[in-house]
């Protein structure tokens, strides 16, 4: 393999030159095949004779889905037409064996494969992929509503007929087939949902859903439809508390400069999910040779978020207006007792997400049934997500004017954060709308508005050829894959000012809402919708022309995936060999270009090839034993934003040089060469129990957050009023490719219907897993570090009972503490260390039975996040109190039913 320098790579994008690199180096490309060409037939064949009407039904078709695959999988399939063993697809997924959730506003919206985060994982949608509402690839699971699907498929290890990358798996999200229904359905339902709290005034802690489906066959059984709706509003309640961050405080008697937090925001979250999605597919069997299937799935989804609450600087350096600190109690060199003055910000700020995705596909499969089967799929994905933030800031004083102190508060650790004693009256009728620290220049900035705009679009075309054979390979197929991808990100933004350049605005009381308290001893807070102050003329909009001058980009990949694989069966006494061996060879084409009126970069334009073999293997006893290997080369590409050829340049006073930070178009791939072995034991489709081993040597990385020195600004736009460096090369802070990382690890998993041992404990049964993980990959220095996403330790079980209509489920899953990613304030990822938590849920149904009138009718009860699990994160490793995040959402409660016709 031919390797670059990472510097010759910057300095490349320093001059904004284009470049070719050939990368004969061997991955294996992720994407399951199009809908039609399935990789695990016989799991299909299998699910047909299944009965679909419980949680124990639900999971024979997962175990056969595994049983009879050739790669590693791990299945959901639905337990009825309209429902999931859980009330949203993240939930569900994130009880798979190896597999984890991080919440968001606690919902299960982001899903980690065996330790990595999200931006290692590929997410198809019958087999192809989709476009995103963020910058990473990783898709937000909440756009699909869990009505619409029959099963969700974790692939862990690689086949070369799957393309699309996954460094540590792929997830298939699966809609209906309705010519593999074997009779009419017709299903509607209904689900209310309520959280025990209720935070904000005027926001909603009750919600609903309700959902319909319609599958049929017409013509002879040759045309089927498939049809489902869903639309739900729900209700997230948090309390939020934010550390700015730790730093040096060298005031403090008896400890020379103690570490202790920079400031504080304390905010009470509500927010109202409203997603209307749907899917239909129609099939026609033209002829007893050919199938043409079309597929669309549509998902809107509005999102508003109300944000109030309380932030106070305790320590910057004397920037801040006035921060003092007195009766510090230290331990282990952290402040954990203080009290300290300074001028409090009382916030009410409103987010609103508008997305809207849609997904066409079309496929057409031909089986001449004399070993000749051909196919082709074309798929068309888009999502546009439109985010607008509006911030306003009110306090006592004008930060411009009086340096204060307005406030003494006194804060004391406890094992669920700092709680606090204020004299600050946050909801006092003196308060006015202003720059209340003095953060701002001109204007007077009382508020900011900032919207974001995504457009992703994306185009795949894929052709196939297989033949059957007879030996000892059972058939090959030669094909390729095509995707075309275009992300295009703008941001504008403004500075919400007082009017006529007045240095405050006072809110009339006819635009006050009731105030509330907030907890953690942070008092009484001032509320107001903050979206009706520019129409009412108590602020003006003043635009920011710097506003996304880092920020917009656009980045063009097309690339082209040739692929052959030969699929293995073969007789060994009573032992059967299946398997497949196959190469898929992956060339890239990529653009990047700087949007706006101030780009001076030229476009980057980059391109490389891979070259990614895969096998795998399993030996199936009579004994229902099946052991597995797989041996691969794995890819993923790196996010998209970190694809941006926009570079933001500062000014450093103290070392006298610019520094700045962005993208870096040419980043290559996360390569890892993997081993995955596994036993398993089954007991016929009922369950079955396996040990799970993988190693993963990670020869490319992405430092997400490299520290470049020697790094040439030349070509770059500078910043303005400040001084010229005596040198243009300086400092560059972004993704940049690194060598070097390993992943290993150990999985049990397990579904275990009682009944397999005696009769006597029919209906009873455990399902789940624990996976255990070591990693560690180097930086761009050098220096070892954790992979975002990583838990050393994730389990999940669910105990469940299930006979004569009653159903009852108990479930845990834990995970241990990883390194998170979240959007900090400029928007970029900012790293966090997550402390381990373990949420319990549970669910009691009723399905009446076949003797019954009410017989199709099923209701169940859900009691979500039981304990009320808190999310929380802390700023310094190695200093266990150092709270960073802690957040809260209360439990949830959801009543409903399907009744299926």
């Amino acid at each position: 393999m031919m390797k670059r320098s990472t510097n010759f790579r910057l300095t490349r994008l320093a001059l904004g030159v284009s470049a070719i690199a050939l990368m004969p180096g061997i991955a294996m490309a992720q994407t399951a095949p199009a809908a039609q060409d399935t990789t695990a037939p016989a799991a299909d064949d299998n699910s047909k004779d299944i009965v679909v009407t419980g949680f124990k039904a639900a999971l024979q078709t997962a175990t056969a889905t595994k049983k009879n695959s050739d790669s590693v999988v791990e299945s959901v399939a639905s337990e009825d037409i309209g429902k999931l063993p859980d009330n949203g697809i993240g939930e569900s997924i994130a009880r798979l064996p190896g597999l984890a959730a991080q919440r968001d506003h606690g919902r299960a919206s982001i899903i980690s494969i065996r330790g990595f985060g999200p931006d290692f994982s590929l997410t198809t949608l019958n087999g192809r992929e989709q476009t995103t509402s963020n910058d990473s690839r990783a898709v937000e699971f909440d756009q699909y509503p869990s009505e619409i699907l029959s099963g969700v498929d974790v692939y862990k290890t690689a086949e070369a007929d799957r393309t699309g990358g996954g460094l540590v798996g792929s997830i298939d999200l699966r809609t209906r087939r309705p010519l593999d229904v074997n009779k009419r359905i017709i299903a509607v339902g209904a689900r209310g949902t309520i959280t025990d709290y209720k935070l904000l005034p005027n926001s909603d802690n009750k919600g609903g859903r309700i959902y319909g489906t319609f599958v049929d066959k017409f013509l002879d059984d040759r045309v089927g439809v498939s049809l489902a709706l869903a639309y739900s509003t729900d209700p997230y309640q948090t309390k939020d508390w934010n550390a700015w961050g730790y730093g040096t405080f060298g005031a403090v008697p008896g400890n020379p400069q103690p570490v202790g937090i920079n400031g504080i925001k304390t905010w009470y979250e509500a927010a109202l999910y409203k997603r209307l999605g749907g899917n239909g597919t129609v099939q026609a069997k033209f002829t007893d040779n050919l199938i043409f299937t079309f597929d669309v799935f549509a998902s809107s989804i509005k999102n508003g978020t109300d944000q109030k609450g309380f932030e106070m600087p305790f320590n910057c350096g004397g920037f801040c207006g006035f921060d003092s600190i007195s009766n510090a109690t230290v331990r282990n060199g952290l402040i954990v007792a203080a009290t300290q003055r300074g001028t409090p910000v009382i916030e009410n700020y409103r987010e609103d997400d508008n997305s809207d995705q849609y997904s066409l596909g079309w496929n057409l499969a031909w089986d001449n049934h004399d070993g000749w089967k051909a196919l082709a799929d074309v798929s068309w994905s888009h999502t546009t997500r439109t985010d607008d933030r509006f911030e306003t800031t009110a306090g006592l004083i004008n930060g411009h004017l009086s340096t204060g102190p307005t406030a003494t508060v006194s804060y004391t650790f406890t094992p669920h954060g700092p709680e606090f004693v204020s004299n600050y009256n946050g909801a006092s009728s003196a308060l006015v709308l202003t720059d209340v620290e003095g953060w701002s220049s001109s204007p007077v900035q009382a508020g900011y508005d900032k919207i974001r705009t995504d457009r992703d679009d994306l185009k795949e075309f894929r052709g196939q050829i297989e033949r059957e054979l007879d030996g000892f390979f059972k058939s090959v197929k030669v094909g390729f894959d095509h995707t075309y991808r275009t992300k295009d990100v703008n941001q504008i933004g403004g500075f919400l000012a007082p009017p006529n350049g007045a240095s405050q605005a006072t809110i009339p009381s006819n635009l006050l809402q009731q105030p509330f308290v907030l907890d953690r001893g942070l008092g009484p807070i001032l509320s107001y919708d903050p979206r009706r102050l520019v129409p009412n003329g108590i602020l003006v909009y003043v635009p920011n022309s710097f506003e996304g001058t880092d920020k917009n980009y656009y980045v063009r990949e097309d690339v082209w995936s040739p692929y052959a694989m030969a699929q293995i069966n073969h007789q060994f006494g009573t032992s059967t060999l299946t398997g497949n061996v196959g190469v898929q060879a992956v060339s890239t084409s990529v653009r990047s270009e700087g949007r706006g009126a101030t780009v001076t970069q030229a476009p980057v334009n980059d391109n490389y090839w891979m070259v990614l073999p895969s096998l795998n293997l399993a030996l199936r006893t009579a004994s229902d034993y099946v052991f597995r290997l797989g041996v691969s080369r794995e890819y993923m590409r790196a996010r998209l934003d970190q694809l941006n050829n926009r570079i933001s340049v500062g000014y450093d006073t103290t070392q006298r040089i610019y520094t700045g930070g962005g993208g870096n178009p040419l980043l290559r791939p996360y390569l890892a060469t993997a081993v995955d072995f596994n036993i398993e034991k089954y007991f016929g489709t009922k369950g079955y129990v396996a040990l799970q081993g993988y190693y993963k040597d990670i020869d490319t990385y992405v430092d997400a957050q490299a520290n470049v020195p020697n790094f040439d600004f030349t070509n770059f736009p500078k910043p303005p009023n400040t001084p010229v460096p005596p040198t243009q090369i300086g400092v560059y802070n972004g993704p940049v490719n690194t060598h070097g990382g390993y992943l290993y690890g150990g999985e049990f998993a397990f579904t275990l219907p009682f009944e397999t041992f005696t009769p006597v404990l029919s209906g009873f049964g455990l399902t789940g897993g624990v996976g255990y993980t070591e990693s560690s990959v180097k930086r761009f220095n050098g220096t070892q570090t954790q992979i975002p996403g990583y838990s050393k330790f994730v389990a999940n079980v669910t105990a469940f009972y299930e006979k004569n209509g009653i159903n009852v489920r108990g479930s845990l899953r834990h995970r241990s503490g990883f390194l998170g990613e979240f959007p900090s304030f400029n928007g970029t990822p900012e790293q966090q260390y997550v402390l381990q938590e373990t949420i319990y849920d549970a669910q009691i149904g009723y399905d009446f039975q076949p003797n019954s009138r009410f017989h199709g009718l099923s209701l169940y009860l859900q009691g979500q996040n039981l304990t009320n699990e808190r999310s929380a994160t802390i700023g310094v490793a190695t200093l266990p109190d150092s709270w960073f995040k802690y957040q809260t959402y209360g439990r949830r409660f959801v009543a409903g039913f399907t009744y299926k016709f």
